[in-house]
């Protein structure tokens, strides 16, 4: 049996839900979204119960080769000494993000002018940021109106409050006179839209029982549902159909109950992040494209950014509480975002500032760190550890090569015998001297705030969640996949939307940008619709 719809979007999380709501403002359109995983329940989130730290370690791990739900896929990165981090479900990975919601920089769109690396994006921020506004409005995005890092910043929420941690660096950083800022979260910091505000529960990264962080399952799905937009969970896509015109036809998946079905569209969007996007389309070969789709040449799974991060971590006299609020969400420093001359490094990074650990992470990583003592003295180290420690992590740069890519990955397959995916990946000179500075700049700030550096150390394993790069957007279609749009250059009906299609990195988080991007993209799918599902 075969489904009819007008447009197809792939994957539900950051930038498929914003397209999905984006799209159905046209109510004359039947949008369907498929998605492999399931629904993920609040009430099964780890802090709904009081051993929220064992738990989060297994079942709801970042990590999909720890995690082993049935909507997951191998991931074989054992070629890189960053682990692949991601969620399929019902949101995709913004139920599992600490909701740091930053743009990028102006700048982040012209590296190959300002530096000479990289490539220009075909796009700027000017041409974003209508689309970022729109975005942060939708999210609920808190924070101040007013940073001297960027051009323009309309209405937020108020900050997320800078709580001990916040306060006492904010201080340091005022005497060393650098950058600072509270953090851009997507975080409810205001009972509005029938949404609960934070109330400091505990770290953003395992799902939020309270509903007041920004997944998208609580933002953007509710209203693109009352839209009419159909979302088909457990079904997995693994291929996208070719017709004899060369245009996208549709999609084959398995349903929930393993059958082999196909959905038939005038447009395809494909939302499945900068690791599932490569996969789906090396996966859809076929006559017209047998290395793959849109990978004629050879760029779809390339040039794989990752921010590699380093950690920095140091111990205060005072207790700071430093273990209550949103763990990632605090302040930030861009004081060394952007190239200067004395430096070895071209582009730079974030410092982001991160509070303290709860309970059982304080112990853990007390005793291996050899901090905190078994036996008489335990609980007294203990205290002297627990609600007094803060950390800054290090969001560096990461600038595209090609030898960093994504391939499938046949000897390891998911349960419907799929293949897997192997990374392969290593840090540039650039971006190992770029944390080697940061570590080094973090130490100075909290000497200057009267800290005891702890623990310091590059790159931070388990930190793969910002996946870029691998279907990457440009004009010439020689050297990139899709459009600025991102329209495919080979097949006019096919869009992607994630971050795969960025053409560098940044230094923060790239949801705010993806789905800002997005945003931009479905306008322009909304106005062409007609020219783009029947080009001549």
């Amino acid at each position: 049996m075969t489904d009819v719809a007008d447009i197809i979007i792939i994957g539900s999380g950051a930038s498929g839900a914003a397209a999905a709501w984006s799209l159905s403002k046209d109510n004359s359109l039947r949008i369907v979204c498929f998605e492999q995983g399931s629904i993920p329940n609040p009430s099964d989130y780890p802090t709904k119960s009081s051993d929220w730290e064992l738990s989060r370690s297994d079942k709801s791990s970042s990590n999909p080769n720890i995690r082993k739900n049935i909507a997951d896929y191998p991931i074989d990165d054992s070629e890189s000494p960053i682990s692949i981090a991601n969620f399929n479900g019902y949101g995709g990975s913004t139920i599992l993000y600490s909701a740091h919601f930053p743009r990028f920089h102006p700048s982040d769109f012209r590296v190959k002018t300002l530096d000479n690396v990289a490539e220009d994006w075909p796009l700027n921020y000017s041409q974003l940021n209508p689309y970022f506004d729109e975005n942060e409005k939708m999210m609920r995005v808190a924070g101040l109106v007013g940073d001297t890092a960027y051009p323009e910043y309309n209405a937020l929420l108020p900050p997320v409050p800078l709580g001990g941690v916040g306060t006492e660096l904010a201080k340091a950083f005022n005497k060393m006179n650098w950058h600072w800022w509270p953090s851009y979260a997507a975080i409810n910091t205001d009972k509005r839209n029938n949404r609960a505000n934070c109330i400091n529960l505990g770290p953003c990264n395992v799902g939020c029982a309270q509903g007041a962080k920004g997944s998208v399952d609580v933002t953007y799905w509710p209203l693109a549902r009352l839209n009419g937009v159909e979302v088909y969970t457990e079904s997995r896509v693994y291929e996208i159909t070719i017709d004899s015109k060369g245009l996208a036809d549709g999609v084959l998946y398995f349903d929930k109950n393993g059958n082999e079905c196909k959905c038939k569209a005038k447009v395809v969007i494909v939302a499945c992040s900068g690791i599932g996007t490569p996969r789906l389309l090396l996966n859809s070969k076929s006559s017209a494209f047998p290395d793959g789709l849109l990978n004629d040449n050879g760029l779809v799974g390339k040039n794989l950014m990752l921010h590699p991060l380093a950690y920095v971590e140091g111990v205060f006299d005072k207790d700071l509480k430093s273990s209550l609020g949103p763990h990632g969400c605090c302040i930030l420093s861009q004081e060394f975002y952007e190239t200067r001359d004395e430096h070895d490094f071209l582009r730079g990074y974030t410092m982001q500032i991160l509070r303290g650990a709860p309970p059982i992470e304080t112990a853990t990583s007390g005793y291996f760190m050899r901090q905190l003592s078994i036996g008489k003295n335990h609980h007294k180290d203990f205290q002297k550890l627990f609600n007094h420690t803060a950390g800054i992590a290090i969001i560096s740069e990461d600038l595209p090569e090609q030898h960093n890519r994504v391939e499938l990955d046949y000897e390891n397959k998911d349960v419907f015998g799929l293949p897997g995916v192997k990374v392969f990946y290593e840090m540039s000179d650039n971006t190992k001297n770029i944390l080697k500075h940061g570590i080094k700049m973090s130490k100075e700030i909290f000497s200057s705030a009267g800290a005891k550096v702890t623990t310091s150390f590059a790159p931070v394993k388990n930190t793969g969640w910002h996946l870029m790069g691998t279907a990457r957007m440009g004009k010439d279609p020689k050297t990139s996949v899709v459009n600025k749009y991102g329209q495919a250059h080979q097949v006019k009906n096919l869009f992607i939307v994630d971050s795969s299609v960025f053409v560098t990195s940044g230094a923060v988080n790239p949801v705010a940008t993806a789905q800002a991007i997005t945003l931009f993209a479905c306008n322009y799918i909304s106005k062409n619709i007609e020219s783009i599902s029947n080009p001549l």
